[in-house]
């Protein structure tokens, strides 16, 4: 939907099923046309597509596409931001590591990612930004090396003159926002400037890299870094680093006491890697690359409640804390200050809890439209709080 201050919010239809196009399309005509008749029925409504490769391949048919226009149009719904961050199937199977795969050393994930933004050229209205998140360069595991990091650097500037090439022929704006995640090769705030650095050096002075490429700000993920709003936005916005989407998300938080690592196990799951990170009483960070990899670790000594771990486990928004889980909300709250402050920061807000399938029974509400719409009413609480709101 549309905000104030030039503001558009979605929830990722990356919740649903899509493995192709057929699968997709059945999604947003069964869910997201209920959550909008309950959220936004009589203003335009943004929806944040999520895209696999081959239902891009097969949207990108003339005529499919030309029917699925004509559905935006029939029931006032725009698009102004596509996922792309899983190429291939998301749900129902393992997912994990998979989802960097093809990462940016790799043709395919620049062919997939090049498609998604001409779809946008024939989706995205007239005046309004187009994004695309992606993968944050691949997965550390992955080992790419100085050849394969060189590779995926220069597929990031081809994309670039892609998205160039559009701005020209269209007239209208359009960028990838990098998503940094635990264990992906950028997770943090300073591994993404001395990435974008890398890019500056390949080129310099070529001014359409700060146009076209910035960063996908996943509330969750900064959080599990222990960064604070402030200071990562912050320096972001100081090096000139373009907020390309801000996805907001909720991770768990909790003191890894017996009791709460015995609760955890309903949190294991065979899809989605849930990486921990560990902040000790030392500050130092110690990192787990799933949750069940944290949960065979010893217990040492002492009640556990000078240790806090950080799960990679999207809650949703609206999830209260209880005795036993915290949440990151608190970051994400942060978030939405700086944007309050700044609303120029960002003009494409996100809701992406996709762990509908995922989640243990009791955070579970009845159906996930109505899941969608306790989180379209979460948010629409706290942006309200701070001046922001729908508009027609």
């Amino acid at each position: 939907m549309k905000l104030n201050h030039g503001l558009h919010l979605a929830y990722c239809t990356n919740v649903h099923r899509g493995g192709d196009w057929p699968e997709t399309f059945a999604s947003l005509e069964k869910y997201t046309l209920a959550v909008r008749q309950k959220v936004s029925p009589d203003r335009p409504y943004a929806i944040g597509l999520r895209l696999s490769d081959t239902a891009s391949r097969q949207l990108s048919d003339p005529a499919t596409l030309a029917n699925f226009r004509r559905w935006l149009a029939r029931n006032d719904c725009y698009v102004f931001t596509i996922n792309g961050f899983p190429y291939g199937n998301f749900h129902g199977t393992r997912v994990k590591e998979n989802v960097s795969q093809p990462d940016w050393s790799s043709p395919d994930r620049l062919a997939y990612t090049n498609r998604l933004f001409d779809l946008l050229a024939e989706l995205v209205p007239d005046g309004v930004e187009a994004s695309v998140s992606t993968v944050p360069v691949s997965f550390k595991a992955f080992r790419l090396g100085e050849r394969g990091l060189r590779t995926a650097l220069e597929h990031l500037w081809r994309n670039v003159e892609h998205m160039e090439a559009l701005t020209r022929r269209t007239g209208k704006k359009f960028h990838l926002g990098l998503e940094p995640e635990p264990f992906g090769t950028v997770e943090n705030t300073a591994e993404f400037l001395e990435l974008f650095d890398r890019l500056e050096a390949m080129r310099p002075g070529d001014l359409r890299l700060r146009e076209h490429l910035g960063i996908n700000y996943d509330t969750c993920h900064f959080a599990l870094q222990y960064e604070a709003p402030d200071e990562a936005l912050g320096r972001l916005h100081r090096r000139g680093i373009k907020i390309s989407k801000l996805h907001l998300s909720n991770a768990l938080r909790v003191n890894p006491t017996p009791e709460v690592r015995e609760a955890l196990s309903a949190f294991v799951d065979d899809v989605y890697f849930h990486q921990v990170i560990e902040r000790p009483a030392t500050g130092d960070l110690i990192r787990y690359a799933d949750l069940d990899e944290a949960l065979v670790t010893p217990l040492g000594d002492g009640p556990q409640l000078d240790r806090e771990w950080r799960i990679h486990f999207h809650i949703p928004l609206h999830s209260p804390e209880t005795a036993r889980f915290g949440t990151t909300a608190d970051h994400l709250r942060g978030v939405l200050d700086v944007v309050k402050r700044q609303p120029a920061l960002c003009s494409h807000l996100e809701m992406e809890t996709y762990t509908w399938e995922v989640l243990p029974r009791d955070m579970k509400q009845a159906s996930v439209v109505d899941m969608l719409v306790s989180e379209y009413r979460w948010t629409l609480s706290e942006l309200e709080r701070r001046g922001i709101r729908p508009v027609a």
